[in-house]
């Protein structure tokens, strides 16, 4: 069956069927890069370019599905970060990430969707404007390689396309040249409409982790040891799939090392000194060579990088295992946990996850149920 984001795709019904689409109608843009007018009305304008598109009418039918919601989620986030410096001139800076978070929430909690396609729309919300502006980013080979790992880069032009079209201003020509441009460089980079391909996972890692890494370079793999890195909200079942790794192999868990001390999971202050003696712990797991597992949320790439780049620094093997369950099993699983957490946590910890990338370790697992 094709999954949909919904079944009625006139605007009137969306406006009732969910109100971040009602939302758009309150939100301005700036008049040079938007003549056309509020939000709401660039995006049914995008909508309406979308379908034209000669490429997009050939793609299968979920995929056209899963760049029609990424065009109607793309914008959704200017609601929160559009500004008026006081003389009409209007930014929405951030709103492409933080879009990106508010469409898998949305995609999680709100219309139930598989995992993969969720993942997908969300990155195109996120780098939906990418294709016109790659060549100004620093490093923009690497950067659309890292990308081409995320998410087919011929469907980001096509999203890309009905951005640029669906809009009235003066630089819709140059805005179309750009993605002309865009494509080549995807094509000279080979990654255009699929990943780019390493020789070893080692060889992946070093490229996209270190500053003198390079596209050809296959490294030794003369790992000390090897770490599982778990990633995941409160609840969704790490503890159940260490246990049923069946393993020998000591855990780190921030959660023990709290309840050890007595302190409070919603105790901020804590956190500095959990971490600190889960870090010590792990480094003389490291020194002997002893493979471990660290066993927390690991929710943001910020807390991965901090993690990842510690234990390579004693050569070790880093395995990412993501973990997670539908929403509704996820908040009565909560419930029935010793240690619970309150429901104004979770939410907020669900509006800042960030799902755990390829291109982030040696290997990353996705363990999805439901």
């Amino acid at each position: 069956m094709t999954w949909k984001i919904t079944q009625n795709k006139e605007w009137a019904s969306l406006e009732k069927e969910f109100s971040w689409v009602a939302d758009m109608h309150d939100v301005l843009q700036h008049k040079e890069h938007h003549a056309e007018g509020n939000v709401a009305i660039h995006t049914r304008m995008v909508l309406d370019e979308l379908v034209k598109i000669a490429e997009y009418q050939h793609l299968s039918e979920q995929d056209k599905e899963i760049l029609w919601a990424a065009a109607l989620l793309h914008d959704v986030e200017k609601r929160s970060t559009s500004q008026d410096d006081g003389y009409g001139n209007i930014s929405a800076n951030g709103h492409a990430r933080k879009g990106e978070y508010t469409a898998r929430t949305i995609l999680f909690k709100d219309v139930p969707t598989p995992f993969h396609i969720r993942e997908n729309i969300a990155s195109l919300v996120r780098f939906h404007g990418l294709p016109l502006w790659l060549l100004e980013k620093d490093e923009p080979a690497k950067k659309i390689q890292e990308i081409s790992m995320r998410l087919n880069t011929q469907h980001l032009r096509i999203l890309a396309e009905a951005d640029a079209k669906g809009r009235i201003c003066d630089t819709k020509e140059s805005l179309i040249e750009s993605l002309e441009l865009f494509q080549l460089f995807c094509n000279e980079q080979e990654c255009w409409g699929k990943s780019l391909e390493f020789a070893t996972p080692n060889s992946r890692f070093q490229y996209f982790n270190t500053i003198d890494g390079y596209i050809g370079y296959v490294p030794h793999d003369d790992f000390k040891s090897e770490v599982i890195l778990l990633s995941g909200l409160p609840g969704m079942g790490k503890d159940h799939y260490i246990q049923s790794l069946k393993s020998e192999m000591p855990i780190i868990s921030l959660d023990a090392i709290r309840r050890k001390y007595k302190y409070s999971p919603t105790d901020r202050s804590a956190t500095g000194r959990v971490v600190q003696e889960a870090k010590e712990q792990a480094r003389k797991y490291l020194r002997n060579g002893q493979n471990f597992i660290w066993n927390a949320t690991n929710i943001t790439k910020l807390m991965r990088m901090q993690l990842v780049d510690l234990f390579t620094t004693y050569n070790a093997k880093v395995k990412i295992v993501y973990v997670e369950k539908p929403y509704n099993t996820w908040r009565e699983q909560n419930k029935n946990r010793e240690y619970a957490l309150p429901e104004n946590v979770l939410d907020k910890m669900l509006s800042k996850l960030e799902i755990p990338q390829l291109t982030e370790a040696h290997e990353v697992e996705y363990i999805i149920t439901g």
